[in-house]
């Protein structure tokens, strides 16, 4: 690289971070939108400036990475979730404070996720959570109280109805209790937020390649959804965003299917159709004639059991729902044939992926309220191993960091790999 083009790359990797270092009085600049009882199309995300990819790209600059500071630098620009994982009910109370002080300071929305349930991710690479429900409870009115007043928009619990204790194994949870309990958490975490006054609130629900349409909608009602504005899906995951957009829409159908709609079907979430099996569909072995989750086109059947038997629902009794778009930009990453004799954990720290659509609440889909970065771009999903048996993840040839910490190979990956191509938030 000749001295002239090193020097002007330079100069717009300085800009770059000076405009990220501007950020703050940028967006205190911006006329802030009068606050709103949730999302809507007008509402601008708070972006923190001194994120970890912020520091990261000062950390690529220093050390003559040009390409790789100034991609950093475009990812610091675009607004990420802030996780709250643990700590006491004082300690979460200043840090939610803290932070929905400095968005409210620039006219923005923060996006903030409630990550602490008792039981966490089934002891696997996220566990931790709360010692038991009135600990957890406890830490919910704290975080509640830090929001306050002020506009904020509140992730609850990832995979904390997907993946309930019943579901953690035969051992787990044989009489119910746990799971009881959970489901309980669940909604008194959604009600309790959602009574702050500018608190738009998303119960999550897995992903399109997870749980079913119909089992999916049970667990959010059981979960208290209807207390808050609605759901959250494909939170640190990968899988296309249309492909969410379309799940998450046979839920919501599915939600007023059974409780709004025709007087037979109340209660009768396990009618509706889903990503895995449709009775519109004929259902007779020949390709194509029956509903795969591994083939969209196919999903035409499901659309159709939609159409004749819930129609078109009111569009204000219909439940919206944000997707996470911080690692779809490629899709979900298919590991080669024959590679893995057990689980390939394609979730886990997928490899080659890419960065998705940009965070907006303007997406244009109907009912998707936001395109958010829930998953922070860069941290870690944990300590991968493929259920090779041994430590070591074989797509990378080392041990992942523990789960959340910061990657630095990865996020430059994610960056590199944007689709759309990455750019700076202007």
């Amino acid at each position: 690289m000749s001295t002239r083009s090193f020097r002007g790359r330079a100069v717009c990797v300085i800009a770059a971070l000076t405009a990220c270092a501007a950020l703050t009085t940028t967006q205190a600049q911006a006329q802030a939108a009068p606050a709103r009882h949730g999302i809507t199309p007008a509402t601008k995300f708070y972006v923190d400036p001194h994120s970890k990819a912020a520091k990261q790209a000062l950390v690529d600059f220093r050390n003559g990475d040009i390409d790789n500071a100034a991609n950093m630098a475009r990812l610091a620009s675009w607004p990420q979730a802030q996780w709250f994982t643990e700590g006491t009910p004082d300690e979460v109370r200043v840090r939610a404070d803290q932070l929905v002080r400095r968005a409210r300071t620039v006219g923005r929305t923060p996006v903030l996720v409630a990550y602490n349930i008792p039981g966490r991710d089934c002891t696997q690479y996220s566990s931790g959570g709360a010692a038991d429900s009135a600990a957890y409870r406890q830490w919910i009115d704290a975080f509640a109280a830090g929001i306050g007043d002020r506009s904020a928009v509140v992730v609850v619990e990832p995979d904390g109805a997907a993946l309930l204790p019943k579901d953690c194994g035969p051992t787990t949870d044989p009489t119910g209790e746990r799971t009881a309990a959970r489901v309980a958490d669940l909604a008194y975490a959604v009600k309790t937020l959602k009574a702050r006054p500018h608190t738009a609130v998303y119960l999550d629900s897995g992903n399109v390649q997870w749980r079913s349409v119909g089992d999916m909608a049970q667990r959010l009602l059981d979960a208290g959804v209807e207390y808050g504005d609605g759901f959250a899906l494909n939170v640190s995951n990968t899988h296309p965003t249309d492909h969410n957009a379309r799940y998450g829409t046979w839920i919501a159908k599915c939600l007023w299917f059974a409780t709004d709609g025709p007087e037979q079907a109340r209660g009768h979430t396990d009618w509706c159709a889903s990503q895995y099996y449709s009775s519109a569909a004929p259902n007779d072995g020949t390709p194509g004639n029956s509903v795969s989750s591994a083939d969209p086109a196919t999903w035409r059947w499901t659309d159709a059991w939609f159409d004749q038997n819930v129609g078109t629902p009111p569009a204000d009794r219909l439940r919206h729902f944000v997707i996470d778009t911080s690692r779809n930009g490629l899709g979900a990453w298919t590991p080669e044939p024959g590679k893995y004799s057990g689980d390939p954990e394609i979730w886990c720290n997928a490899p080659g992926r890419g960065l998705g659509p940009r965070p907006t609440a303007d997406t244009g889909v109907p009912l998707v309220d936001a395109y958010l970065w829930i998953k922070i771009p860069g941290e870690s999903d944990g300590s991968c191993t493929r259920n090779t048996g041994g430590t070591i993840d074989p797509e990378y040839g080392i041990v992942d960091p523990p789960a959340g910490t910061w990657w630095p190979d990865q996020a430059h990956a994610l960056a590199r790999n944007a689709a759309p191509r990455l750019t700076f938030n202007r």
